[in-house]
């Protein structure tokens, strides 16, 4: 099993298959780098080296007690990155992953990276704040901590079936295999890890960090996302980027490259070669 061994003796797991130009991919909160399957694979068959890695306390990496934060998640995607030696890559986060990509490109520069793309993402703020008002209360990330603490598994489920795509809504035809999918990563991973990591996605101000980036960004989103409001993430970190392509997709969920994957591929592909 391919993994690399962190300053601090962490154990992450990833995935490198492939040969051309490599787009790394960070996953989302409580996943792992299986949840970007359905890219890896297009990407691959489109000429790309394609990578994902499992974070810190999530899928098969290690279950350590610390380090669940935005700083230490940049930190083990350089490593990963110093590790396979990329160049010109290009990086692709979704929620959690893409404020991982943000805080690695500001945290560890932009010498290795040629473009980005951030995909339902958690920057620049997800709490609401007296500087970002539109941000959901705390008590809406505390309530997320109380279920997980209470039963992790129904928490898990509930959320898959629900709003991470959008089967609450009327006339949503759930995908069971979906849902059994996301169920089935989150659990892989370390309850300490996913514990921590709610105060990691929701409470990281990530401002400072978009003003630093000048690579090309591509900045996507559903605008029926129930999980990270379009408005107060994407729309905020268009204007901050100094080079960033909005696209704002009318009823697609939180979880749009899984259910979405054909739109949000071919969006990619393009912003990619272009």
């Amino acid at each position: 099993m391919p993994t690399i061994t962190t300053a601090d003796g962490v154990e992450i797991f990833f995935k490198d298959w492939g040969t051309g130009q490599p787009i790394v991919f960070s996953h989302g909160w409580p996943l792992s780098s299986d949840d970007w399957d359905t890219q890896m694979l297009f990407f691959l068959q489109h000429g790309y080296r394609v990578i994902a890695h499992d974070r810190r306390g999530h899928g098969r990496s290690s279950q350590v007690a610390d380090g669940h934060d935005l700083d230490h998640y940049a930190d083990d995607l350089a490593e990963v990155t110093a590790h396979l030696d990329l160049h010109d890559a290009i990086h692709v986060g979704h929620s959690t992953g893409g404020g991982e990509v943000v805080r690695y490109l500001a945290r560890h520069g932009e010498a290795r990276v040629a473009k980005a793309a951030i995909l339902s993402a958690i920057p620049p703020l997800m709490l609401q704040t007296d500087s970002n008002p539109g941000g959901l209360p705390k008590s809406a990330f505390d309530d997320l901590q109380a279920q997980l603490l209470a039963n992790r598994s129904v928490f898990y489920r509930a959320v898959a079936s629900g709003p991470f795509y959008s089967y609450n809504r009327p006339g949503a035809e759930p995908d069971e295999a979906i849902i059994q999918n996301w169920w089935r990563q989150g659990m892989m991973g370390s309850a300490l890890a996913h514990y921590d990591g709610i105060v990691a996605f929701s409470q990281t101000d990530q401002t400072e960090d978009l003003k630093k980036i000048s690579v090309p960004v591509f900045v996507g989103h559903g605008d029926d996302d129930q999980v990270v409001p379009y408005a107060d993430a994407a729309l905020l970190s268009s204007k901050l980027l100094k080079n960033s392509t909005l696209k704002i997709y009318p009823g697609f969920p939180h979880g749009m490259p899984t259910t979405k994957a054909d739109t949000i591929n071919a969006d990619l592909l393009e912003f990619f070669r272009s």
